[in-house]
């Protein structure tokens, strides 16, 4: 059996109040000082409303025709986020900065706070998103005659679009009376709704779980997952082209177009503005979006591919159109509950593109469309000291309600004749036209009103002409002769082989068409034209944004009436939000008894500024003009007022070199300061060491001595016995004085050299018997392995003897006795001789790997569990192998041995001639 009506309408208006509410509660915490939003992860979700009934539905629909042809949609905005910490943060400080509210608002402040280019763009970002809306009219209407069709037939699905047409009007307006309460409940100067955010942020998620358990239960339940759905599809010859790249092969002027479209998309659809501009709490959330918003694309496209072939394989033929498999196959199955969390999936990803689209779009039509022409025909003006916050709130609530209106009748006039996906291209070529006047506007300080206005005329109606039109013409609303035939019947005019361009399709031929007329007309007219002074503040503003905005002078000179501003703001945002302003402002610069009469540029740019948050920057600027007395200003006067502000700007500059060089000053004496702690540490571990390691042989000595002293007729084998430990004692005592003696030297460069050729082969072969009796008493292993034929370096004989003798030495010492091995390696490389010397010893921990080449540091460093020595050994062989362009290092894993290693450059190179010895008292 189908699904209730009356569940369906239940679950909808259930699931709808819940965003409601969340949207509500928000509010509520952003009114106590208290943001739900203020979280990257919260940003970064709310800006997947860019995944619309186009990506739950539509991407489905795409795969079964295309393949993998739905992905550059998706490519796209992954692409862009890698430059949203450089282009979208921009947007956001200059959006911030001048309280601009909306993508017009953007494109009318930068040129000069044009009204006639804010009311172009508005109409253009209408008339491109209709299509989009009745795309997501047309998917919910679609989906609920999906649901309330027999899912036991063999045509579940169809029928649908029959019934579609009213259901669209009924969603219209229900979608337009949840956005008239999401977003014009009340009017602030800021344009940020924080409920509405957290509502849009917990669709997202919504949808994504929607969408993942339907791609679960078609890949697992109907099937043996994705290896048997591709296996499958590669059995039918209609279906195993999709499973290629052949799919798409050829398209790659397409593929490029929908990659560029969508990049595009991400950054100017009016509802993206919304949410990644408008209301953004902290830039810095864009540092986490980055990865979160792309890595969500991926999950929601998980499994479009695996629905699409899993309902070719079940629906042959076309029996269902496969942009509704999302819901037909649950229901076919008679998996009614997943089909209905279907429904909810796609219901929220058309409530929010709705709700989001059509607040930004009322925006638009309010403050830059409505606005101008009431102000033009003096309507406002006669209003006299009235609140006119309702007014404005009036004027959003009937554009939300005209523009679905308009979105339902393009459904009905040509939404028939096109694929989900096919829709939303239209818009997203639509709103590629405002790329070269905001991104040039960002960068490019030349680009000029008048550029602009001509750039956005031409792109538009290229568009026009060569999509929209055809898009009317496929539903039987213009004649198909125009579409074949041209213009008057002018081949050349064919709107989709415009100038005989052929062989693309059509959103690529209407891209390359529509930029190139908008970028060829921005850019020549902006060369040949100058910037106005308005303009040339205003670019000030935006090109400098990271490096100088808030430097940027004020181009403006006057007067005004403080009472007056102050009651302008009233009629605007009402008496308390104004009030409220006024003393926020007052206590910034330090009103203290009672405010000035008269108001000064900055005060009049500060409350521009504010009304600019509430009705747009150009209609907020006509309206300040209508209280001030402007001076108006000379080129001569912008000049000079930047070369004021240029010194300032240099001064405030020097200043900022002076202090970035007094902190390098601070952290070079904090450095130098923990330097000298540290030499003061070694200075009491040097003391500590080595009256340590005189003590000890001292105290035998005296020992020793006293005991013969008193005894002279001890005899003659104890005799001796006590003599040769005084004897090795006065030894270790001299080694430790002359490495004291030969460390102070090297450090001081006063040790003496004697450079000589030597072959590092004798050098190692005098080493191994100088140390063989060490080897042999403790009944170590010592294996030399050599893999040079000759191995000349030019260095001093004994200090490298010096250091292979300290090397071998160590290794025996912490080597097992009895059961310890100790390889010495010579070998080539890349210029260098490498001598290796390792062992299976313990290792070195690798805490104490990082100080173990430091003075009277050891291993072990406490005076009673170090090993014997004083601690010189490395330090000094370390010194001796760089002083002759070498380098000492240690390799080691705790329990499995030590490896020193140390180079030098070599003089020339020789054939190998492997050579292995054992050392003549290995175990054998």
């Amino acid at each position: 059996m189908s699904l209730d009506g009356t569940l369906i309408a239940l679950v909808a208006l259930g699931y709808l109040g819940l965003l409601f509410a969340i949207a509500y509660v928000g509010d509520k915490r952003a009114d106590a000082g208290r943001s739900v939003i203020a979280n990257p992860w919260v940003y970064a979700l709310s800006l997947a409303v860019y995944c619309t009934t186009w990506t739950f539905y539509g991407s489905v629909g795409r795969a079964a025709a295309t393949g993998i042809g739905f992905l550059p949609i998706y490519l796209g905005p992954t692409l862009m986020a890698v430059l949203w910490w450089f282009v979208l943060r921009k947007m956001i400080r200059i959006s911030h900065a001048n309280r601009i509210t909306s993508i017009a608002d953007f494109v009318a402040s930068r040129y000069g706070k044009s009204q006639l280019l804010g009311g172009l763009v508005t109409i253009i970002a209408v008339v491109g998103i209709v299509p989009y809306i009745a795309l997501q009219l047309k998917a919910v209407a679609v989906s609920v005659g999906i649901l309330l069709s027999d899912p036991a037939t063999a045509a579940v699905g169809q029928g649908a679009n029959a019934r579609s047409d009213d259901y669209a009007l009924y969603v219209a307006l229900l979608l337009a009376a949840f956005t008239i309460l999401f977003g014009t409940r009340h009017l602030d100067a800021t344009e940020r709704h924080e409920g509405m955010v957290a509502a849009i942020a917990f669709e997202s998620l919504v949808k994504l779980i929607a969408f993942v358990l339907v791609g679960v239960f078609v890949t697992w339940g109907l099937y043996d997952g994705p290896a048997d759905i591709f296996r499958r599809a590669a059995t039918h010859p209609q279906l195993a082209r999709l499973t290629t790249l052949s799919a798409v092969g050829g398209e790659y002027a397409g593929w490029a177009s929908l990659t560029l479209l969508s990049m595009c998309a991400i950054m100017f659809l009016p509802r993206q503005f919304q949410i990644a501009v408008v209301e953004n709490v902290d830039e810095r959330h864009l540092s986490k979006a980055v990865w979160i918003f792309p890595l969500y694309l991926v999950a929601i496209n998980l499994f479009v591919l695996p629905i699409a072939f899993g309902g070719l394989l079940l629906f042959p033929q076309g029996r269902v159109d496969a942009d509704t498999f999302v819901l037909a196959l649950p229901l076919h199955e008679g998996q009614l509950a997943l089909a209905l969390f279907a429904f909810v999936g796609g219901l929220s990803a058309a409530t929010a593109m709705v709700i989001v689209e059509t607040i930004a779009l009322s925006t638009m039509v309010c403050n830059d469309l409505v606005m101008p022409i009431l102000l033009r025909l003096g309507l406002l003006r006669s209003a006299g000291s009235r609140d006119l916050s309702g007014t404005l709130l009036g004027i959003r609530r009937g554009a939300i309600v005209l523009v679905l209106l308009l979105g339902y009748l393009y459904f009905r006039l040509a939404g028939e004749a096109y694929a989900l996906v096919s829709i939303g291209l239209i818009s997203f070529a639509a709103v590629a036209q405002f790329a070269p006047v905001m991104l040039g506007g960002m960068y490019w300080r030349n680009g000029t009103r008048n550029g602009a206005l001509a750039g956005l005329v031409a792109g538009f109606l290229v568009w026009t002409y060569t999509l929209l039109l055809p898009s009317f013409a496929r539903s039987g609303w213009l004649p198909m002769e125009f579409l074949e035939h041209g213009l008057f019947g002018v081949s050349l005019s064919r709107p989709q082989a415009l100038f005989g361009l052929t062989g693309l399709d059509q959103i690529t031929h209407c891209l390359f068409w529509s930029l190139l007329a908008n970028v060829g007309c921005y850019v020549g007219v902006s060369l040949f034209g100058r910037p106005g002074v308005g303009e040339t503040a205003q670019g000030l503003r935006f090109v400098d944004a990271f490096s100088g905005a808030a430097n940027v002078p004020q181009f403006w000179r006057g007067s005004a009436s403080l009472d007056e501003l102050r009651e302008l703001l009233r009629r605007f945002l009402g008496s308390a939000r104004a009030d409220e302003i006024f003393a926020s402002y007052g206590r910034q610069i330090g009103w203290h008894a009672h405010a000035p009469a008269q108001a000064d540029a900055a005060l009049i740019t500060f409350a521009e500024r504010e009304l600019a948050g509430a009705i747009g920057a150009a209609s907020a600027r006509a309206i300040v003009a209508s209280v001030v007395q402007e001076e108006p200003l000379s080129i001569d006067d912008i000049m000079r007022i930047l070369d004021e502000t240029s010194e300032a700007i240099a001064h405030s500059r020097a200043l900022e070199q002076k202090s970035r060089e007094l902190e390098a000053a601070t952290a070079q004496l904090r450095a130098a300061n923990e330097r000298l702690k540290e030499l003061d540490r070694l200075k009491d571990d040097f003391v500590s060491t080595v009256s340590h390691e005189l003590r000890t042989p001292l105290t035998s000595i005296r020992a020793f001595s006293q005991i013969l002293f008193n005894d002279p007729d001890t005899d003659l084998p104890r005799r001796k016995e006590f003599l040769g430990i005084i004897v090795n004692e006065s030894e270790r005592l001299t080694r430790l004085i002359d490495d004291v003696l030969d460390l102070a030297k090297l450090e001081a460069g006063r040790a003496k050299w004697h450079v000589t050729t030597l072959d590092l082969r004798d050098i190692v072969a005098d080493a191994v018997a100088a140390t063989g009796q060490l080897f042999r008493e403790r009944a170590i292993a010592l294996e030399t392995r050599i893999s040079v034929g000759a191995a000349d370096v030019a260095a001093d004989r004994d200090r490298v003897m010096q250091v292979l003798i300290n090397l071998l030495a160590n290794a025996a010492k912490f080597c097992h006795a009895g059961s310890g091995r100790v390889e010495l390696a010579l070998r080539q490389t890349d210029g260098y001789f490498q001598i290796d010397v390792a062992d299976n010893g313990p290792g070195v921990a690798e805490h104490e790997q990082q100080y173990i080449f430091e003075k009277f540091r050891q291993a072990g460093d406490t005076l009673t569990a170090k090993p014997q020595g004083t601690g010189l050994g490395l330090p000094i062989s370390r010194q001796i192998v760089e002083h002759f362009g070498g380098r000492l290092w240690l390799r080691s894993t705790p329990g499995s041995g030590a490896t020193f290693s140390f180079t030098l450059p070599a003089r020339f190179a020789a054939p190998a001639s492997p050579l292995v010895r054992e050392a003549e008292g290995s175990p054998k």
